[in-house]
């Protein structure tokens, strides 16, 4: 799972694991970063729309010229320079990714 400790869509989704008892490993990408390969899986998965979360702090805290005109390119290099941006959590279920957190969603990937 990918995300930041202080997000509370976070906390839940690790709650709802724990509750399931599934083990995952937590990757903080505020504390610890994310690369560019993984961010562009990603993407080819789910979409970059999907992934940038224009409803974040970060992102409405950026100059105008900066939200304007957003593209796939664009997009990424935000998400990389400021991962904080991207909606939370992520999560990777064998070749899925799970964008942001549902319990039925979850549930249904998982198999609990």
């Amino acid at each position: 799972m990918y995300g930041i400790t202080t997000c509370d869509t976070v906390r839940k989704a690790r709650v709802w694991l724990d509750g399931h008892e599934i083990a995952c490993r937590f990757h903080d990408f505020r504390a610890e970063g994310l690369d560019a390969k993984r961010l562009d899986g990603w993407v080819g998965k789910v979409g970059w729309e999907k992934l940038l979360n224009k409803a974040s702090t970060t992102f409405r805290e950026l100059a105008d010229k900066d939200k304007q005109g957003l593209d796939e390119k664009r997009a990424k290099a935000l998400m990389l320079a400021k991962p904080t941006m991207i909606k939370r959590p992520v999560l990777e279920v064998g070749d899925r990714v799970l964008v942001g957190f549902k319990a039925d969603v979850y549930e249904a990937a998982v198999g609990k």
